[in-house]
């Protein structure tokens, strides 16, 4: 507590001060405290739902909808957002976004219906898509090679942060005030924010022009749009008709063949795509991209159905199974923190390679131990090992995919790479599902332990990714 209240300290004195004076630890810090926001976001509305519901008289589906449309606007532009980055420099479309963020929150807050609160929902995941990218991208900028790995730690660190702490601060603003109260408490962030980058954050620019790729943008767009709509609307569709002849595997098909044309397009664009295919000549990049998919397909699998055991099957309360939870952050917080302070010293890739390797021994340890009236305490040390593994991946995952890659590269790079996260979170929660509803008639039990096998394997995947890098450059 007293080194973050000497951080606090530090960060409001060259606030108060000239922003070109500001050392690059306190421009990241600034930029930290969006990015927990937007992060928050993400879990803070989960245990929110049945209030929701009971104060606008919403539908289960349009309570479901209120994550999904914010996961949905997030995770398509991404690409887009980054390549923004790129050619009006990462500080403008940050702030752009946060401004978007705040004023999105507010009308969240004020919702009258539910069809409202979706719309602003939608418009708070569009604005999170500007942020998101342009954190990462500003730390490529501001710490060279090999200083990145302590920023990128904290960036995970806060990361890891927010989602310990996105149950438990939407369970008490509920409690004690409603839940309004989860948006409103965005507001005085987001001006605090906004006000702390603009001073502190150095204002990159592009050294020439670049140009939109019209053709791109619209592809990528309605493809990602496509894809993932139907991976998180399938299982409440049973995976068959939406509308008319319009069904979830033709939407699936179309999605992946507008992506198919997406890519040809940036293989024949000869002036500047959107997505520069060269990238992917990097092997570090490529695997790092992998490996983060995979994690995230692994985390949007893990802990559905173990929230959903911890209530049906153990009988914990919604906030109670949230809190168990939150251990299990907090050590992943620390971890990435002590992750990213060593793969500038150590070997990035070894840092990773352990960090799968406890997320695969926590989460199969998980689904060994499980069973009806198992105490909470004997499941805490496999959370706890899983909760290391995530620290462990995090930091030294960023830093693999951007330490040898040129700057002006570093909004597309911090575009893919947050895609791939993205939508491997929407493939595992929408593969878990198949998984827990193909096992119902069993007892849930052995469903949980059915639908934990899809996280170990998503796991391996990124453990395998791993091998692959090629060892770091010298600072």
């Amino acid at each position: 507590m007293p080194r973050t209240r000497l951080k606090l300290q530090r960060l409001l004195r060259n606030l108060a001060s000239s922003g070109s004076s500001a050392s690059p630890l306190s421009a990241l810090y600034a930029l930290c405290v969006s990015f927990f926001m937007i992060c928050l976001d993400a879990t803070v509305v989960n245990v929110a739902v049945p209030d929701i519901r009971a104060s606008l008289g919403a539908s289960l589906n349009e309570a479901v909808w209120v994550n999904s449309a914010y996961a949905l606007c997030y995770a398509v532009p991404l690409i887009l957002a980054g390549r923004l980055g790129d050619r009006y420099g990462p500080k403008r479309v940050f702030l752009t976004g946060l401004a978007g963020f705040t004023v999105a929150s507010l009308a969240c807050a004020l919702a009258p219906s539910a069809s409202v609160l979706i719309a602003a929902r939608a418009v708070q995941g569009l604005a999170a898509a500007l942020i998101a990218p342009q954190t990462m991208s500003m730390i490529v900028h501001m710490f060279p090679a090999g200083r990145r790995g302590r920023a990128l730690g904290v960036w995970g660190a806060v990361g890891g942060a927010a989602m310990a702490a996105g149950p438990v601060i939407g369970g008490l603003l509920i409690t004690w005030t409603g839940w309004r109260s989860i948006f409103l408490v965005n507001i005085p962030v987001g001006i605090f924010g906004w006000v702390a980058a603009m001073r502190l954050v150095p204002d990159w620019r592009p050294a020439r022009g670049h140009c939109l790729d019209l053709w791109g943008i619209a592809l990528s767009s309605v493809g990602l749009t496509a894809l993932v709509f139907g991976v998180q609307s399938g299982e409440a569709y049973d995976w068959s008709t939406v509308a008319g002849p319009v069904t979830i595997p033709s939407i699936l098909t179309f999605g992946a063949l507008c992506l198919a044309v997406f890519v040809w397009w940036q293989h024949h664009n000869t002036r500047e795509p959107l997505l520069p295919l060269r990238l992917f000549r990097n092997r570090n990049f490529s695997a790092a991209s992998t490996a983060g998919g995979a994690m995230g397909a692994a985390m949007g699998g893990l802990f559905l159905p173990l929230m959903i055991y911890l209530q049906s099957g153990l009988g914990y309360s919604p906030l109670a199974a949230g809190a168990a939870t939150v251990p299990m952050f907090a050590l992943s917080s620390l971890c990435a923190r002590l992750a990213g302070k060593r793969s500038d010293t150590a070997s990035p890739r070894a840092l990773a390679a352990l960090g799968f390797a406890l997320l695969i021994a926590g989460t199969a340890a998980l689904a060994w131990l499980l069973h009806p009236g198992i105490s909470l305490w004997a499941l805490m040390p496999s959370l706890l090992a899983a909760g290391a593994g995530v620290g462990l991946v995090s930091a030294p995952l960023a830093g693999i995919a951007t330490r040898t890659l040129e700057p002006s590269l570093a909004g597309a790079a911090s575009g893919v790479f947050n895609t791939t996260r993205q939508l491997g979170g929407a493939f595992g929660s929408a593969a878990t599902g198949v998984l827990l509803q193909a096992h119902l008639g069993n007892t849930p039990t052995a469903a949980t332990q059915a639908a934990l096998a899809f996280p170990v394997a998503m796991l391996l995947i990124g453990l395998a990714c791993c091998t692959v890098v090629g060892p770091a450059a010298k600072a």
